[in-house]
């Protein structure tokens, strides 16, 4: 027992005990089967699921827009001058926005000019024919005295010579057809006038009209709240929302809205390749990015048929609409969601974590143990979701299976599926350098 007590011995012991452990920790560890990190094959109910990002607006809203008649006054641009804070509760009547008079005070000026240019051609073609008439009258009675003396020199000339009996009655053929034709003369200036005075009268009448159009639009730069509720700003055609200094066209006339908060929706945007998965009718999971905490249900009430091009987004998407249940009073217009709908459910299904599959030659293969060996397993694989894949057959519930590849994967035996047969673990491939593994696979579930 005295050589136990030497400092020496027991130095060396310990130095022993130190290298068993080391070897103990590090040796399994360096084995790429040890080191591998595994996945069990999961079996339950299986929910395939589209998630995107959408924003909050309300299914039902009344809009407040610029002049409705903004384009007959020849204002295709007006530029907002100032509009109240997003969010502000107003009454109906209240004034919610401004518009720049600059463009149409000189559009104003321009038909008030028009319009008394034509006030001034009216009273000059009123009096144009009423002298022209006055003219045509006084020539009339001209001419009826012209003819009453011919008519008594005619008389005069009965007892005259046959030549100055002759001449008497040419005079008087004469007055009578120079009366008779100022007569239709007159008759004709009277059309005359009435046809310009109608010309003139209607050009006032254009002008007039155009003034009050200008007028109303100009009353209409004060653009004021339809009704009671909560002013948001209505979006641009490239997603940004109105402000100071944005422009209001006759065909983008809301500057704002006011949204029925009683009825909300969630406006997403899916790309072509989901696009194909969602339908109308299909149940949606929400939850707000303000408060992660509360979860929303809903339905798919609209899926668009054409795709768009969205801003700062390189391929086509197509707007999905997403009708919210119930009602919640804490939801406001243009807040973010994230919605997950479910495209699909399979009651029971064998799944796996997509990392665990790998596609060699067009074939789904995946990494797991048979008979203490590593080996690459064909399976045959269902609907997936984002994280994960439905296996149909090659793996059972229970089976593990690897999420990294191992190094020397190429040359580990392949178990290969017979068409339409759960797998003969007789039928495995692999290196010919490899002895084959015979293996017994049970459970293969199809879903």
């Amino acid at each position: 027992m005295h050589h136990l007590k030497n400092p020496k011995v027991l130095g060396a012991a310990a130095a022993v005990l130190l290298v068993v452990v080391l070897a103990w920790t590090i040796l399994p560890a360096a084995t790429p089967e040890g080191a591998a990190i595994e996945a069990i094959v999961q079996q339950g109910e299986f929910r395939v699921t589209v998630t995107t990002t959408g924003e909050l607006r309300a299914r039902h809203s009344v809009q407040i827009q610029g002049p409705p008649n903004a384009q007959q006054a020849q204002q295709y641009q007006m530029k907002i001058a100032s509009i109240v804070p997003e969010g502000t509760i107003v009454k109906a009547g209240d004034v919610v926005a401004e518009l720049d008079r600059s463009g149409l005070a000189s559009r104003m000026t321009e038909v008030s000019l028009a319009f008394q240019k034509a006030e001034a051609q009216y009273s000059q073609a009123q009096l144009d024919s009423t002298l022209t008439l006055s003219q045509a009258r006084e020539e009339i009675r001209t001419l009826e005295y012209a003819l009453e003396e011919r008519r008594l020199a005619k008389e005069q000339a009965t007892y005259e010579a046959p030549t100055i009996r002759r001449q008497a009655e040419i005079d008087l053929e004469k007055a009578q057809r120079a009366f008779e034709q100022a007569k239709e003369n007159y008759k004709t200036k009277t059309q005359q006038s009435i046809a310009k005075m109608r010309e003139v009268g209607s050009d006032v009448e254009r002008q007039r009209n155009q003034l009050g159009v200008v007028q109303s639009v100009m009353e209409g730069f004060t653009i004021r709240a339809p009704a009671a509720g909560m002013v948001i700003y209505a979006k641009e055609w490239n997603g940004r929302k109105k402000q100071v200094g944005s422009q209001v066209t006759p065909w983008e006339p809301a500057v704002a809205t006011l949204p029925d908060l009683n009825e909300m929706e969630s406006i997403t945007y899916v790309n072509e390749i989901d696009v194909r998965k969602i339908d109308v009718g299909q149940a949606v999971r929400l939850s707000l990015d303000a408060d992660p905490s509360k979860q929303l249900t809903g339905k798919v009430t609209n899926v668009a048929n054409v795709g768009e091009q969205r801003p700062n987004a390189d391929a086509k998407v197509f707007e999905v609409v997403v009708a919210i249940d119930g009602r919640d009073t804490t939801l406001l217009p243009g807040m973010t969601t994230s919605n997950a709908v479910e495209t699909a459910v399979v009651p029971d299904a064998l799944f796996i974590p997509l990392e665990a599959m790998t596609v060699v030659d067009s074939m789904p293969i995946v990494y797991t143990r048979s008979g203490g060996r590593l080996v690459r397993q064909e399976i045959e694989t269902g609907a997936m979701n984002d994280d994960e894949i439905v296996v149909r057959r090659g793996l059972a519930a229970g089976d593990r299976v690897l999420l990294v590849a191992p190094p020397d994967a190429a040359h580990l035996p392949l178990i290969r599926l017979e068409p339409g047969k759960t797998p003969d673990p007789d039928a495995i491939q692999g290196d010919s350098a490899e002895p084959a593994v015979r293996t017994a696979r049970s459970g293969d579930a199809t879903p």
